[in-house]
């Protein structure tokens, strides 16, 4: 009988190593596969339930993750705000009222929002109209001063220095503001001033409505809060970063979050601080370096180790986790396994630019709820296409 139940218990133990060897299998096929140098390839993928790694290679590697920085951007924010929270843009007078005419400016303060009259969704509401509305109500119909802009919130330059210079006049790399409007960009071109744009919005949604702007130079006084314009819950505004792999959007994050810790708002600072707290957590930080918020810097760098740690981390945060794209369903991965069994059961970011594709996210169960981690990380692409279908490979040989 002791030794029918030791070969059971040898037989179920071999049958578990012959699996695990299966998941490592096929891995090591992927890396292959995908036409890769092994040291420019990282995957590790983990049963959260059971902490099991089924599969991983070069975990340590040291590596550019492109967009797949912004899980980490929104996991930082997310914790400290959590998914309620609204930005609040300030709106002031600085001067008295007299017979219908300010005699002072109309002061718009910058708060980092960076969905204001956003043209993707979420859209919120029309900052424009909700300012003069308040105007209109106060019995105002000339404004004697000027519409000023306070852009002083958030220190440093609008653009980390490691961007690449050509990306400035596209409106993925766009540049960050405390005043940011309508995604600080017109059409596919970046904005440079868009603080600019606004007032000459404004001034015209103001003159439509029968109140004038003067533009005299009154200096500025004592200022009078008289309105707050919201944007739409955080939780929004980080889904559709996701779903859209906005920039500006997670460079909100990432500089928002250092200003609540105390910082100046600067990208550097806010970058140091989001690294000590991923330190408290007490994850692998050995060969990652956060430079900026949404990946588009070339000097980030990223391990397979701290990518699965964050997402191990935040695993049981339902929001977090509904930010990320279904595959063959939504937003970056709408075509990645479209049509096959792992369709919509599995979440992930995606991170591309030249030679670069990532991934990193969630196989799912029945009710959407994660039950492995996933991260792929790719470098020194040779061809974009076979590797992606590497990577499918793998997947649907592990979870089917």
């Amino acid at each position: 009988m002791i030794r029918k139940i030791l070969l059971t218990t040898l037989t179920v133990l071999v049958s578990v190593m012959a699996y695990a060897q299966d998941y490592q299998a096929s891995v090591d096929k992927f890396v292959k596969a995908s036409g890769i140098n092994p040291g420019s390839v990282a995957v590790k993928i983990v049963d959260l339930e059971s902490g099991e790694i089924l599969g991983s290679h070069n975990s340590t590697g040291s590596l550019v993750p492109a967009s797949i920085m912004k899980t980490v951007s929104i996991a930082t924010l997310l914790e400290e705000v959590g998914p309620d929270y609204r930005y609040s843009t300030r709106v002031y007078i600085d001067g008295p009222l007299d017979m219908g005419i300010l005699r002072g400016n109309l002061i718009v303060e910058g708060a980092g929002d960076p969905s204001v009259n956003s043209a993707p969704e979420p859209c919120g509401t029309d900052i424009n109209k909700e300012i003069v509305d308040i105007i209109q109500s106060m019995g105002i119909n000339k404004i004697e001063g000027k519409i000023i802009v306070d852009n002083n919130e958030f220190a440093g330059p609008s653009r980390p220095d490691s961007w690449q210079v050509p990306d400035f006049k596209e409106s993925y790399g766009t540049g960050f503001h405390a005043f940011n409007y309508q995604n600080n960009a017109s059409g596919k071109k970046s904005v440079e001033n868009p603080a600019s744009v606004f007032v000459r919005h404004l001034t015209s949604t103001l003159h439509s409505a029968g109140v004038s702007v003067d533009n005299k130079e009154l200096g500025e006084g004592q200022r009078t809060q008289i309105f707050a314009h919201l944007s739409p819950q955080i939780d929004e505004i980080m889904r559709s970063c996701m779903m859209r792999s906005d920039n500006l959007f997670a460079e909100s994050f990432l500089r928002t979050y250092g200003k609540m810790q105390g910082g100046d708002g600067s990208t550097a600072d806010a970058a140091g601080r989001e690294y000590e707290k991923w330190v408290g957590k007490e994850v692998p930080l050995e060969g990652v370096k956060i430079i900026d918020g949404s990946g588009l810097s070339r000097s980030n760098r990223v391990t397979a180790d701290f990518m699965t740690a964050v997402l191990s981390n935040m695993s049981e945060d339902a929001t977090y986790a509904s930010f990320f794209p279904l595959a063959g369903q939504e937003g970056t991965l709408r075509k990645f396994l479209a049509e096959t069994p792992l369709d919509s059961y599995i979440a992930m970011k995606t991170g591309s630019m030249n030679g670069i594709q990532c991934y990193a996210g969630y196989k799912l169960d029945e009710d959407y709820a994660p039950t492995h981690t996933v991260v792929i990380i790719m470098n020194d692409l040779n061809n974009r296409a076979v590797a992606k279908k590497a990577a499918e490979d793998m997947l649907l040989e592990i979870f089917e």
